[in-house]
């Protein structure tokens, strides 16, 4: 788990204070304005393909009964019926033998960077399902573990210095975990950089992977990525996802990083710990830290909240399809575990075998729904190509989130019931009113400079113009 980024409301009146102390002078001014250009507009990483995507993780070991890269593929007749953009690949590397915990390891304790766990299938399954996924449009990235391997990986035996030591010269477990299957990586040493550079690069040279997935990426060093992102570009761009929150990752190295705070917040609001006023705060900072044209990743589940934290149903109730909505519609890009879209109400087992259960249909067309409005609404493009978040006043802010978006002419209004009761609200829509279309149910709304509606617990609604 990662840890929350602190409060920077107190950054925030500063930026403020400095932005209006440079007002004075035509030429302050001047030289801000092009800061602002610079620092909204310059991260010119970003794939085409990336501007209106949403991910998808898969666990190939839960996915179906046999477990492997074979029958996963199956499934993806399906997810691209969906919407389904990229592939989010959990690590399909072999799992270490040595301090293995469980009958079958953690996905996360490497044996060997450069081959595929014979579990999952062969090489050539891997390569068979990238070319599968790009004939069908798709994206594939594979989930990277650069901080750490497992206890018995195959450059352990002959590069001892390649890893972090204690004082009795013993390779130990990264340093403030739990994590004891596996082997803390030592990065002042060029030599081992130089292999996992490589490494990377036998992904996209041997399978034609479309980027990674990286591991507590905020762990390993800045300027490992910086310089790895360079090498793999050069080869063919890439797509890349921080497990990680720094904005400095952000700046040359990752397209994207997590929503962790928002995640949390998530939680928070629907145990009632929070309420829906806590996101104003929440996009405020995201404002101060980042570029505009940052990526972040917004989840309501993944693998370790899922087998660790729990199940939406756990941690969010009755909430889940509410907080699906607004990950969905709120800056950021939308992700979706593997039987999310099947209501998966159990923890996956981490390190055994635990198969999902797919028997559940009612929340494809969910999902399915929310994916086209990402892919078509232009105001909920990703970075700057999406439209400013600009929250509606209500009479009922504590519960009732309402916000608006609009770019190149498409605009959306959401409505959310963020609390456990019904509510009666009014929306001050004098800016938006107008004729709107009812994004779920088709229906024709007008929203007047007033609007009145009435909201059941955790109730959503969309309106599309």
């Amino acid at each position: 788990m990662m840890n929350r980024i602190l409060n920077s409301t107190l950054s925030l009146l500063l930026i403020a204070s400095l932005l209006t102390s440079c007002q004075n002078t035509p030429k302050a001014k001047k030289e801000a304005d092009a800061k602002h250009e610079k620092s909204c507009c310059s991260h010119s990483m970003h794939l085409d393909w990336t501007r209106n995507a949403n991910i998808y993780e898969v666990n190939i070991r839960q996915y179906t009964p046999e477990g492997t890269i074979n029958a996963f593929a199956e499934h993806m007749p399906r997810l691209k019926e969906m919407g389904v953009d990229i592939l989010w690949i959990m690590p399909v590397y072999p799992v270490s033998q040595a301090k293995r915990k469980g009958s079958l390891g953690s996905y996360y304790a490497v044996a060997d960077y450069r081959a595929v766990n014979p579990e999952f299938g062969t090489m050539d399954d891997l390569k068979n399902l990238v070319k599968k996924a790009h004939d069908m449009g798709m994206k594939v990235i594979l989930d990277w573990v650069a901080n750490h391997t497992g206890w018995d990986n195959v450059v352990m035996k002959d590069h001892k210095d390649w890893y972090t030591q204690n004082e009795k010269g013993e390779i130990i477990m990264p340093e403030g975990t739990d994590w004891s299957d596996t082997a803390d990586l030592n990065y002042e040493n060029k030599e081992m950089r130089e292999y996992m550079k490589g490494s990377l690069k036998f992904w996209i040279n041997e399978a034609d992977v479309d980027g990674f997935r990286c591991d507590v990426a905020g762990m390993v060093p800045t300027d490992f990525w910086n310089e790895a992102r360079a090498e793999l570009d050069s080869i063919k761009p890439v797509f890349m996802l921080a497990e990680g929150w720094k904005p400095e990752l952000l700046e040359k190295a990752f397209d994207m990083g997590y929503a962790w705070d928002l995640h949390h917040l998530m939680n928070d609001i629907a145990k009632g710990e929070k309420n829906a006023n806590e996101l104003d705060a929440y996009f405020a900072k995201i404002d101060t830290l980042y570029q505009k044209d940052n990526y972040l990743m917004n989840f309501i589940t993944n693998h370790d909240e899922n087998s660790w934290n729990g199940t939406i149903k756990e941690r969010m109730g009755d909430a889940g399809k509410a907080f699906a909505v607004l990950s969905f519609t709120v800056p950021g890009m939308p992700l979706i575990y593997s039987g999310q879209e099947a209501g998966m109400d159990k923890r996956l087992k981490f390190f055994e075998k635990d198969e999902i259960d797919w028997t559940r249909k009612d929340l494809i067309p969910f999902y399915t729904q929310l994916i086209d409005l990402k892919k078509t609404n232009k105001a909920l493009f990703n970075g700057v190509k999406g439209g400013d978040l600009v929250r509606i006043p209500t009479d009922k802010n504590e519960a009732v989130y309402a916000f608006v978006r609009e770019k190149d002419g498409d605009r959306i209004v959401v409505v959310l019931n963020l609390s456990k009761d019904a509510v009666d609200v009014k929306l001050n829509t004098e800016a938006y009113a107008g004729a709107y279309s009812d994004f779920f149910t088709k229906e024709k709304q007008e929203l007047a400079k007033e609007t009145a509606m009435s909201l059941k617990a955790w109730e959503y609604k969309v309106f599309v113009k």
